[in-house]
């Protein structure tokens, strides 16, 4: 069944216009009460720091207490954070009000289940269905209750802490950590810190329009400066609700998810607790491919989106997944992509080994990959598309079997992502600009059609 808000990663958009308007978000709230209170009354609602987060809790709230289940408010908190307290709290369901690494501007809605995963489209059909019916507040006897959660950060704190081995400690390290002036704000030096490393925080001070503005996991140079600045050891990363992670070296070179999963990959390899294979996306570095083969590390690609990924460990019965953006899943230790578990499992892997982070890279060299976005006013398959058929195949024979080329429409912004990946740089430089003059004939072709 096609769904019709939901898109692959909840539903996001623009703030103001449809679905992202307080009126469609006191719709989805009961909505969602409708299909979560047959389970259990409870859900947990949690935010980033945009400024429309506040509005949209708000007619979520409402919306779920007229259906009659129970509201739990844990205000801005990392994305990965509600999977993990709705698990905890043992809640029918949690929600996210965030757009992730999108700007202030946007907002969306994610869900999670009462096992902390993301929901299946089962359900997903369940409360579309909803939206479609007219709203019918329950009799005053049976409205829900909200009450907030105090103490969320402080037991998602713990949670992290928990996930590196008692007796390691952090001490000698100097970190500094990006937090966007999104929802790890409060959460994420706090972590570094107390497990003993001496931690420069930047973009920790949100006021509802900076998240993602001029740093985090989308915008490292400001990171890359104070890394280098500071003389630090590393440089972490997160984006504005903190399911990504993107890496510094000592030396200023930036380190993106195909980058994290080696390293991690090779360090359960390398102490013995590794097991079955790596999963990658489409976008994943065919070097890394490579260097897993290499070291006899299993490795297939899922479709983009960490959604994707999960489900694909989950097939194969695997534990390590990402994508280059840094959505990286460490699914023996939390259901969802977490940027400060995986930047842990890095750091471990330094303390164990005694390396530096450019030193746990030795042995993987990347093809020269090259990506270009196109926004459009309608989204379309670019496979389908005859003309774009035969420009990949024209691409694809000039790459003769020493790289890949891919087409595809973003899941979660009216964008056609052109992506190139060769032996040398000049190949991909040439043919990204064919590609990219392709997908803009095409373009032009529907916008005068």
């Amino acid at each position: 069944m096609m769904r019709k808000y939901f898109g692959t990663d909840g539903i996001r958009g623009k703030v103001g216009t449809m679905p992202i308007t307080p009126e469609f978000m006191l719709k989805l709230g009961w909505a969602a009460g409708q299909v979560f209170k047959e389970n259990d009354k409870k859900i947990l609602i949690g935010k980033d720091t945009r400024i429309s987060g506040y509005m949209f809790e708000s007619a979520l709230e409402s919306g779920i207490v007229a259906a009659g289940a129970d509201v739990r408010l844990v205000g801005p908190m990392p994305t990965p954070a509600i999977a993990y307290l709705t698990r905890t709290f043992r809640a029918s369901a949690g929600i996210v009000i965030s757009a992730s690494h999108n700007p202030y501007t946007d907002n969306g809605i994610k869900f999670f289940s009462a096992e902390g995963g993301k929901i299946s489209d089962e359900i997903e059909e369940r409360i579309e269905y909803f939206l479609e019916q007219p709203m019918v507040v329950v009799e005053s006897s049976l409205i829900g209750r909200a009450k907030r959660i105090d103490d969320a950060a402080g037991r998602y704190i713990e949670y992290c802490k928990g996930t590196f081995p008692i007796g390691l400690q952090l001490s000698g390290l100097k970190i500094v950590v990006d937090c966007a002036d999104g929802a790890t704000y409060h959460v994420a030096p706090r972590v570094f810190s107390e497990l003993g490393a001496e931690v420069i925080s930047i973009g920790v001070n949100p006021d509802g329009l900076n998240i993602n503005e001029f740093s985090g996991a989308t915008k490292p140079e400001l990171l890359r400066k104070n890394v280098l600045a500071e003389e630090a050891d590393i440089g972490i990363a997160l984006d504005g609700d903190g399911d990504r992670l993107i890496l510094v070296d000592r030396h200023g070179e930036i380190r993106d998810g195909d980058d994290i999963l080696y390293i991690i990959a090779n360090h359960l390899m390398r102490t013995g607790r590794f097991s079955g294979g790596v999963v990658g996306t489409l976008m994943s570095n065919f070097g890394l491919e490579l260097a897993f083969s290499e070291t006899g590390i299993g490795f297939s690609r899922a479709a983009v989106g960490d959604r994707y990924v999960n489900e694909k460990l989950m097939q194969h019965g695997w534990v390590l997944g990402g994508e280059p953006s840094g959505h990286i899943v460490c699914r023996s230790i939390t259901t969802t992509g977490d940027g400060i578990i995986a930047a842990l499992q890095v750091l471990r892997a330094m303390v164990e080994e005694g390396k530096s982070l450019d030193e746990l890279l030795v042995g993987l060299v990347k093809f020269p990959q090259k990506l270009k976005n196109i926004r459009v006013a309608k989204r379309f398959v670019p496979n389908e598309e005859p003309a774009l058929q035969k420009a990949i195949a024209v691409a694809n024979e000039r790459l003769n079997g020493l790289g890949r080329v891919l087409l595809r429409a973003s899941g979660t912004e009216p964008l056609i992502r052109v992506m190139v990946e060769g032996r040398d740089d000049q190949t991909v430089d040439e043919l990204v600009d064919y590609l990219v003059e392709e997908v803009n004939s095409v373009v032009s072709a529907k916008a005068s059609s």
